[in-house]
């Protein structure tokens, strides 16, 4: 098989709302490497948008998923339950930095998780309002295509939305957002579109992924658990994307001083398989009445396997304080970087989530061909790379964590000769 004849044949029989980044087409993969069907190599640091933390085809989650399957793969948990998922939501309830008991629900896509957190949180509270923010992105059914704050590519084309869904501010100092201006903005939505005792729960990511790897401040995060306790409302941390080490801790929300009520997760959790979650305060999980949380594949058995597997690997090879050594390399490369590539803009990081912005030197505008060129040029030497943001000027790291150290430098060899060559 060729690139260019399977590019043919998808275009024919796929719609083109299904956007594809790259021209070639994945044969095999081993932790951070992947090989096309032409037989050509490249370093992913794009792991599947954040889905490869364990890496390609770990061997735990391998061996974990074949056993599985020599069992059953599939009864519907709601029909006939199985004791792996009862043991994985105990062992994500350990885990999970919420005040008091917990209790975990389990799903198939991260749209779905973010969905179900909205259904427990208007079933606890009896309230129709969600607050989310700008710039953030939490799924592509038509509730979370409301909640993303993001227009292109995800909402053209597809309105009416739900309603009761409002957006304020995230800051981003570099684009003028001071937590104060953010706060500000929450409390317009109060003063001009509803009432802070109709809204359910005020819904962020604590690290904004498609939004371009925001961190969110932590004087910010302790205002909104303020504002959420002084008005009865929900706090929920959309952690997708940030989840499972990748930010050097398990939960990106364990390096605030507040706790959330409501956390949703997908993602790195199954190791590739599709698998998502929403763990939370026990009296609010519970609020929903027996039958109104599932689905037919949520918490489907291999994908748990896979699960029960992925959270011993993040232990035994200890992937936080790899997140954060990785990181740590990355982002000193990025500022050796900085003297000779004027375009950069910004360096953000948490552990090894980390992201560069580029602005155009001459103007300050945000500079999404300069993004597009340095993907190309790293491309073009084997190393996958992927963009984000709101103006699509942001580059993000999403290697998997696994990656060996050699491999890493060449990647970081092949980034630096991207950007200021």
């Amino acid at each position: 098989m060729k690139n260019n004849e399977l590019n043919q044949r998808r275009l024919q029989a796929t719609p083109r709302g299904i956007g594809v980044m790259c021209g070639f087409y994945a044969e095999k993969a081993e932790n951070a490497t992947l090989w096309d069907v032409e037989g050509n190599e490249v370093i992913d640091f794009a792991a599947g948008i954040a889905v490869l933390n364990t890496g390609h085809r770990h061997p735990k989650v391998m061996a974990a998923v074949e056993k599985q399957l020599q069992a059953f793969t599939h009864t519907a948990y709601q029909i006939v339950p199985y004791e792996s998922y009862v043991s994985l939501a105990e062992r994500i309830n350990e885990r999970v930095p919420v005040a008091g008991p917990a209790k975990t629900a389990f799903f198939s896509t991260g749209a779905e998780a973010v969905e179900n957190a909205v259904k427990i949180a208007r079933a606890y509270t009896k309230r129709p309002g969600i607050i989310t923010f700008g710039g953030g992105f939490h799924g592509r059914t038509f509730m979370t295509m409301a909640l993303t704050g993001k227009v292109a590519p995800y909402k053209i084309g597809f309105g009416p939305f739900p309603g009761s869904i409002y957006h304020a501010q995230y800051p981003n100092v570099l684009h003028g957002v001071s937590t104060e201006e953010a706060l500000k903005s929450l409390e317009r939505i109060f003063k001009a579109d509803i009432a802070p005792d109709q809204v359910a729960a005020i819904l962020l990511e604590p690290v904004q992924g498609e939004g371009g790897f925001n961190v969110a401040p932590n004087d910010f995060m302790q205002s909104l658990r303020k504002v959420c306790d002084s008005h009865g409302i929900l706090l929920i941390v959309d952690e997708v994307q940030s989840g499972f080490a990748r930010t050097g801790k398990l939960f990106a929300s364990e390096y605030y001083d507040v706790k959330p009520d409501l956390i949703t997760m997908a993602k790195s959790l199954a190791g590739g398989l599709p698998l998502s979650a929403v763990a939370g305060r026990a009296e609010v999980m519970d609020a929903p009445a027996p039958g109104g949380l599932g689905g037919t594949y949520a918490g489907n058995p291999l994908a748990i396997a896979a699960a029960h597997a992925v959270l011993d690997v993040i232990e035994e090879e200890n992937l936080c304080e790899r997140a954060n050594h990785l990181g740590q390399h990355l982002v000193e490369v990025l500022n050796r970087a900085k003297a000779q590539c004027p375009y950069i803009a910004d360096i953000r990081a948490q552990g090894s989530m980390v992201a560069v912005e580029f602005n155009d030197p001459q103007t300050g505008s945000p500079s999404a061909e300069f993004t597009k060129q340095v993907q190309e040029k790293a491309l073009a030497d084997g190393l996958l790379l992927l963009s984000c943001g709101v103006y699509g000027n942001v580059i993000r790291f999403l290697y998997p964590l696994t990656i060996p150290e050699v491999q890493f430098r060449k990647a970081l060899d092949i980034l630096s000769q991207s950007l200021t060559h």
